[in-house]
């Protein structure tokens, strides 16, 4: 039995590992949002600082490991073996959990992760523990579990959303209020002040949250709770004489050392307060061992009243954790996929919207746009101009792809984001009240997108929809991780070693699984054969472009429709579904392309006006086309899932031989497209009325079987709507290619 402890330590620093990994994947969008939106420094710089605060603050987190060692539960009431149960289940529960929000990019609280995997592995054994008990009842829980703990935090959790998004929307309404968006000559003026305020306010973070746990912060805290105002005050005259030099001596942009400086601050403060998160509980669990190991004492009674006593932290561990996360910062695919969640749903202009809107989300923003309209109705004339000149963005007449290029948001907004969020997190920590680093700088982050007016008409529904989503993520968190760790707790306590080496190589294929699934989700983001948007501004060159577009969708048609009537014939559900999915993203590209129609037509020359007419064609025929190939692969799907009866010997026989004629007209248009020989599309043209002869006569086939043969109901009227909506396929082709053969010919 003993032996098996031995490997549970082992099997516990691999997970530290591991945890580290995931976590830091997560938290750095914490740190990394407002740096990465403005695009004020270069991304190479960006992960120097950012790496360079990580790696101080894990080396000096020596006062925070305490939470997971007596934060959550009282370690007297347990014995070893039931500790080493509990930790266990919480660090496959973490890796689990976090792993699952990165792969969806969706940016969730390591804090609220470990304390409530803590509480639902330390509930679950306590109620063990009381169920084998003669003399306690439920209500001794309490005696087991620090209940006042998880209440400071889900209560932290509402003020954390509440205040972080309330402050940060009013004080970036103010600042647009007083700088505009055309911000450069004000802050040439008195920027260098702006800045002092907001390096104050990253300085105060530091000091008493980034630096708080280090072994020195103790010689400083008391007398930096007694002089808070001389301190504040000295720190402001200090920073604005120091950007008073630097911009008008060096004259660089003193925003942009706000930025680092808020960037490296957040850092150390993640690594310094939240590195408990990840090694915090093996760390707890190693000293568990420790001392066991020298007692002599059966596991099983072995109380474990020592985790209640203050274990300094080992400096090597903490350096090598420091090194692990700066190594994940640098490399994690995961972490850059979070940061683009806050940084798209904060974006200024338009982006790529990756959430759909809800009931909620609309009856907000409805609600909203009718509070802004009686709140107008209020405000006299000359104070709605004034804000409105404040608010007013410039226009820039550029392609879609060049606006995406451009900063998220400019860098007023990121330092503002910066600051705020360290001032609310230092003023909680001064006041001792549990709030999370996630939820803050997140929640600051979105309130001062709606001051920015960044959720506009086009937009506002999809962003509401994506913080609802996020925040109601939030919330899954604590209630997953609280039933999930206790039902790991269950399953080791039950089946001990041989549970905790299933469970582990079950975390491991699962890990593995979606580290695969999320690079297979980024690799088709990057597919060369995806459609793509024109980006020409004459004629010829949207012919050209387009040309491209239409060959790779002839080619998707060929194969998607091989594959339902395959499917089809061997009656193979999976096959056919895995068509239906393959539609959907046909469909989401093209409907992408129509949705960058605004940018094509702004981006044209002024000779080449005709070129939006051919193209707004292209795309109705590529529409028709996805259409058609949805409604067969749709149909065909719900038949034979539904366990209908299959197409009988000549309706296979009569579609095979559609499909081969079919066959042959898509490889001749795919040919004309790739090679971009729209001469050749005249012949494509004359097999137009051969395909339609032959469904026409493969209809009327189907008609005599009808009235002569027994067949089902189901099936016959599944073999029409596959003949119709394949002429009307056919149709939608051949217009495709006689809109670019009569184009061709006029150019």
């Amino acid at each position: 039995m003993d032996s098996i402890f031995y490997l549970m330590i082992f099997a516990l620093a691999l997970l530290a590992v591991a945890d580290l990994v995931v976590g830091v994947s997560n938290d750095a969008v914490n740190f990394l949002n407002s740096a990465i939106g403005s695009k004020a420094i270069s991304f190479k710089k960006i992960m120097i600082i950012a790496s360079l605060g990580v790696f101080i603050g894990a080396v000096f987190s020596s006062g925070m490991m305490e939470v997971a060692r007596k934060g959550i539960f009282m370690p007297s009431k347990f014995y070893f073996d039931e500790i080493m149960f509990i930790f266990m289940a919480v660090m496959i529960g973490d890796i689990l959990l976090l792993d699952f929000f990165n792969t969806l990019g969706m940016p969730t609280s390591t804090t609220v992760s470990i304390v409530f995997n803590l509480l639902g592995a330390a509930v679950v054994m306590a109620l063990i523990k009381i169920g084998m008990s003669d003399t306690e009842t439920a209500a001794d829980l309490v005696n087991y579990i620090n209940t006042e703990k998880a209440k400071q935090i889900i209560s932290g959790i509402l003020l954390s959303v509440v205040i972080s998004f309330t402050v940060g929307m009013l004080v970036q309404w103010i600042s647009r209020l007083v700088f505009s968006f055309q911000y450069e000559k004000k802050v040439k003026n008195f920027g260098f002040v702006f800045a002092g305020i907001c390096l104050t306010a990253i300085g105060y973070f530091i000091f008493f949250k980034g630096l708080k746990g280090t072994p020195f912060y103790g010689d400083i805290k008391d007398f930096l709770a007694q002089n808070s105002f001389l301190v504040i005050g000295l720190m402001l005259a200090f920073w604005t004489l120091l950007m008073f030099i630097i911009d008008k001596v060096f004259k660089i942009n003193v925003l942009i050392i706000v930025i680092g400086v808020g960037t490296f601050g957040l850092a150390l403060a993640f690594a310094g307060n939240d590195l408990v998160n990840f090694i915090g509980v093996p760390m707890a669990a190693y000293h568990s061992y420790e001392a066991w190991s020298v007692s002599g004492i059966p596991a099983s009674e072995f109380s474990m009243e020592i985790l209640s006593e203050k274990v300094p932290t080992e400096p090597g561990l903490l350096f090598i954790a420091g090194a692990i996360m700066v190594v994940t910062l640098a490399f994690s695919k995961k972490a850059r996929t979070v940061a683009d969640t806050s940084i798209d749903l904060s974006r200024q202009g338009d982006g790529s919207e990756r959430f759909q809107p809800n009931i909620l989300s609309r009856s907000i923003v409805k609600g909203s746009t009718k509070l802004v309209s009686v709140i107008s109705t209020i405000l006299p004339a000359a104070v709605q101009t004034k804000i409105t000149n404040s608010f007013q963005t410039p226009a820039i007449e550029i392609s879609e792809e060049k606006a995406k290029a451009l900063p998220a948001f400019d860098m007023i907004r990121a330092s503002i984001n910066l600051a705020v969020a360290g001032i609310l997190i230092s003023i909680a920590t001064s006041m001792k009240l549990p709030l999370s680093t996630t939820y803050v700088t997140f929640m600051v982050a979105m309130g001062t997108s709606l001051a920015d007016r960044a959720w506009g008409r086009e937009s506002a529904v999809y962003r509401v929809a994506g913080v609802v989503n996020v925040i109601g993520g939030w919330f899954f968190t604590a209630f997953s991780a609280f039933t999930f760790a206790g039902i790991l707790t269950y399953i080791i306590y039950m089946g001990r070693g041989a549970a905790v080496a299933i469970l582990l190589l079950f975390a491991g294929v699962l890990v593995v699984r979606n580290y695969l699934s999320h690079k297979k989700k980024a690799n088709a983001q990057s597919d060369h054969s995806s459609l793509k948007k024109s980006a020409s501004q004459t004629v010829q060159g949207i012919i050209e472009e387009s040309a491209d577009n239409v060959a790779k969708s002839i080619y998707r048609t060929t194969s998607i429709f091989n594959g339902v009537v395959d499917g089809l014939s061997n009656q193979d559900t999976g096959a056919l579904k895995k068509m239906r999915k393959r539609v959907g993203k046909f469909e989401d590209e093209v409907e992408s392309l129509r949705n960058h129609l605004f940018y094509f037509i702004k981006n044209l020359d002024e000779t080449s006006v005709r070129g939006s007419n051919f193209y707004i064609m292209v795309l109705a025929n590529l529409t028709d086309v996805v259409q058609s190939l949805e409604f067969i692969a749709k149909k065909s799907f719900k038949h034979i899932d539904n366990n209908h009866k299959p197409l009988s010997k000549s309706q296979i026989s009569d579609l095979n031989e559609i499909q081969t004629t079919f066959d042959g007209m898509l490889v001749s248009v795919e040919q004309a497209f790739t090679s971009k020989s729209f001469g050749d599309l005249s012949t494509c043209l004359d097999q137009e009325d051969e395909i339609l002869a032959l469904i026409s006569d493969k209809i009327d086939a189907q008609i005599a079987r009808t009235r002569k043969e027994e067949v089902s109901p189901k099936n016959t009227t599944l073999y029409f709507n596959l003949l119709l909506e394949t002429k009307d396929l056919v149709k939608a082709i051949m217009r495709l290619v006689e809109e670019y053969h009569n184009s061709s010919s006029n150019s």
